[in-house]
């Protein structure tokens, strides 16, 4: 089985994962370590201190006291999640982390949103393998409900995505975007 720093400098480097044995065993147990703290967190009651304390032990490291998840909450790695100060992710979001999800400070992540860092190989003989490309969500960014994310996209700070908006490319500061793939709509109003 690989370590999990082996693992993450493969995801992290933009790597591609053949599934062998080694790597489908490896992936497996992530799998379920994730599967076995979400099923706690989403099956029964916890106050706020006792769902970052059940986050913190998902990702890996503390989150911070302003951190606030509303369950059910799904995600089939957990290891490659990176949070900044006041984030809020609303119930029903699904985080597919293995190629990296890096959140700044004061983000809100609405109903149902995902975020997907992995894709395969076109080729059927290779398809099973993994190509992990990370997603960066800068500051003050919000993400409107039943959004989805794609691999390798960066939004920068204050950006808006629209409900329902499927993210293909990167996101520019202050503006919003929305629709199927999502497209630049206007500016943020400022101050």
């Amino acid at each position: 089985m690989l370590e999990l720093n082996e693992l993450l400098e493969i995801f992290n480097t933009g790597e591609v994962l053949e599934m062998d044995d080694e790597a489908i065993e490896t992936c497996n147990y992530y799998s379920q370590e994730a599967q076995k703290i979400t099923c706690e967190l989403n099956q029964k009651y916890h106050d706020l201190e006792e769902i970052r304390l059940l986050f913190s032990n998902l990702i890996g490291c503390e989150v911070s006291d302003d951190f606030r998840v509303f369950p059910p909450f799904t995600t089939d790695f957990g290891k490659n999640i990176h949070l900044g100060k006041n984030v809020f992710i609303n119930s029903g979001c699904r985080f597919q982390d293995q190629g990296g999800i890096y959140i700044g400070d004061n983000v809100l992540i609405g109903h149902n949103v995902v975020l997907a860092t992995l894709n395969h190989d076109e080729n059927p003989s290779r398809r099973a393998n993994l190509i992990a490309k990370p997603i960066k969500i800068g500051d003050n960014v919000w993400i409107g409900s039943n959004a989805t994310i794609l691999p390798g996209v960066t939004i920068e700070d204050g950006a808006i995505i629209g409900a329902g908006a499927v993210v293909t490319r990167d996101v520019l500061k202050n503006t919003i975007v929305g629709g199927v793939p999502a497209k630049y709509i206007r500016d943020v109003k400022l101050d």
